[in-house]
């Protein structure tokens, strides 16, 4: 086991982690925390465990901001958290294609998962991460 403390945003979407990537400013957490608004649950803002579990990348709250997620302009916010399976890493860049060819590959503890870049685009980028899982994301078995 490797574990490592991913700077990137993480949320639970129908018991598959969705990492969230980006520079600073570029709406981690708004999408995280509008994702939440829809159903997903947190697993970390701005700080994510990654570990493996057999052929599995789990996605685990940090300690020490566990539960922890910044609402701009409000401050900090406490909400409960979960653990999932990686299925999809998106990062927020605005040199995001248009139309993809499909995603690239990202690896984190020896195992690889797709990564899709994305607009930031805030008035549509929950619908659209929704669908990039949907149509990019690996299948994973749950944990437990």
């Amino acid at each position: 086991m490797s574990m490592i403390l991913a700077n990137a945003s993480c949320v639970a979407i129908d018991g598959r982690a969705l990492i969230i990537e980006g520079q600073p400013g570029t709406g981690k957490s708004s999408l995280a925390l509008a994702l939440i608004e829809t159903g997903a649950q947190l697993i970390g803002d701005d700080g994510v465990t990654l570990d493996t579990k057999g052929d599995r990348l789990i996605a685990a709250p940090p300690p020490r901001i566990a539960g922890l997620i910044e609402v701009r302009g409000v401050g900090l916010v406490t909400l409960p958290t979960t653990s999932a399976p990686v299925a999809l890493a998106i990062v927020l860049t605005e040199d995001a294609p248009r139309l993809p060819e499909g995603p690239s590959e990202a690896s984190w503890c020896g195992i690889t998962v797709p990564r899709l870049a994305l607009y930031p685009d805030p008035a549509t980028l929950p619908l659209r991460t929704r669908w990039a899982l949907r149509q990019h994301g690996a299948s994973v078995n749950p944990c437990g």
